[in-house]
């Protein structure tokens, strides 16, 4: 019978060494989540099968997963490792799955390969355990592995109860396999006799020995970050390692990126050969950049898609739309809920959020248009206002093709104006405007002669 597989991520810590009020798992590499990296590592795992024990801010891990809810196990008293895995236990036995692969969820780069690999080891050796390990020249601060003179594991040594053991250079990646069937009856024997008081799951290889079960080890190839993200220092080092390789793999795949040292591409942005980005860049999240796109230095872009669309410098896109021959900037922001349509230009300092501009449509400088909808063709004037908020409610404005709005203008809506609208410069419009009409909304000009006045008075 081939072997099926669950997954336990351990997520309940604190992580104490980040000196953050925030979940470990939560802290960020290039925008996602050190757990949602995981997740999505463990991508082809139907989500049934996959069990995140959570303790340390659940509420916050929880609000940012909702999707994962499901398969939280939670550990209100962080009492170990080892604990954990108890707490989880009942609902990997009864998921029916033969093995379960126990992974951190501070160690964003999962092993997969290799952790089949392991697995079908287990498997054919009948083994009862097995575990990942890696040879490390500083192997401080890590647990360190005891073989047997068949070169079975023994045993696993943590840092703060090492003796002799300190000179041992293979250490615990953290990252293990169980038989469930073998090790059932073996998990209530775990015990806390050790500095930290705490139930540590590495106990399970030598519970395993003593009652025959084999416990298999397969080294990795060295590599750093298999080890978990344990400091700032950590996490900053991981994340730039794994920025140079995405921006690397981009340029291999055909996408022209300019001071590639200083542009950032989350792991979840696609972008299509034919785009040109030029650094310092940051680009987040769901992105997907169409070829034909060209994004200038200083912009910031987030959860968005780019069709064919010239974006200039220090610009802010955040989940929005920008369709094929748009020019954004410089010094526009695109907030969220927004589609600028073909052909439509934003200039430099317009604000835009919530909003729809049709194709051909113009907004050149300094403007906020806010819950609205821009027709076709549409003129909107320097220092154009949308005043969409009443103090208690946001409202919409709608502005019709080819409206013309004369700059310094304030449309308090709710509002539309009309096709082919002409609003003069310096109005503040409160009512609705029909189609083909000019609408003046301003007080009066009145010049006064001053001279005249300060003659009159003896001045």
């Amino acid at each position: 019978m081939n072997p099926s597989i669950g997954y336990v991520i351990l997520a309940a810590g604190k992580g104490t060494r980040m000196h953050s009020s925030s979940p470990k798992v939560l802290q960020t590499v290039l925008g996602k989540p050190l757990l949602g990296h995981v997740y999505t590592q463990l991508g082809h795992v139907p989500q049934a099968l996959v069990w995140t024990v959570v303790g340390y801010g659940a509420d916050q891990v929880g609000t940012m997963f909702t999707e994962r809810q499901s398969g939280f196990v939670y550990q209100h008293n962080q009492l170990g490792t080892g604990h954990a895995i108890q707490l989880a236990w009942p609902q990997i036995v009864a998921s029916g799955v033969t093995h379960v692969c126990v992974i951190n969820g501070d160690t964003p780069l999962v092993p997969v390969t290799e952790i089949e690999a392991l697995v079908l080891q287990c498997s054919t050796a009948q083994a009862g355990m097995g575990v990942l390990t890696t040879i490390l020249d500083n192997p401080f601060g890590y647990g360190r592995i005891i073989r047997n003179s068949t070169g079975n594991i023994q045993a696993i040594v943590e840092e703060k109860d090492c003796q002799q053991e300190k000179d041992i250079h293979e250490v615990n990646t953290g990252v293990y396999i169980f038989d469930v069937t073998q090790c059932t009856p073996l998990l209530g024997s775990l015990n806390c006799d050790n500095q930290q008081n705490e139930y540590y799951l590495t106990q399970m290889v030598s519970l395993c020995t003593e009652q025959g079960c084999a416990v298999v080890g397969l080294a990795l190839q060295k590599n750093t970050f298999l080890r978990g993200i344990n400091s700032p220092q950590e996490l900053v080092a991981y994340e730039e390692s794994l920025r140079d390789q995405i921006v690397a793999q981009h340029q291999r795949a055909g996408v022209i990126i300019r001071w590639n040292q200083s542009v950032v591409i989350g792991p979840d942005v696609t972008i299509e050969p034919g785009v040109e980005i030029s650094g310092p860049t940051e680009i987040y999240g769901q992105t997907h950049l169409a070829a034909g796109t060209h994004i200038e230095s200083h912009c910031w872009i987030k959860d968005s898609i780019l069709r064919a669309c010239h974006v200039k410098s220090f610009s802010h896109i955040d989940s929005s739309q920008i369709m094929a021959g748009t020019t954004i900037g410089p010094f526009a922001r695109i907030r969220p809920g927004t589609t600028i349509h073909q052909n439509a230009r934003v200039g430099n300092f317009v604000e835009i959020k919530k909003s729809t501009l049709q194709a051909g449509a113009k907004a050149g400088h300094l403007s906020y248009l806010g819950d609205c909808e821009v027709g076709q063709d549409a003129n909107i004037g320097a220092g154009t206002i949308t005043c969409n908020y009443d103090g208690a409610a946001k409202h919409r404005t709608i502005i019709r093709d080819q409206a013309f709005i004369g700059s310094n203008t304030a449309l308090v809506a709710p509002l539309t104006i009309g096709k082919k609208v002409v609003v003069g410069a310096g109005s503040v419009v409160t009512k609705n405007v029909p189609d083909n009409m000019l609408c003046v909304a301003r007080a009066k000009q009145v010049n006064i002669d001053r001279m005249k006045k300060k003659s009159q008075t003896g001045e």
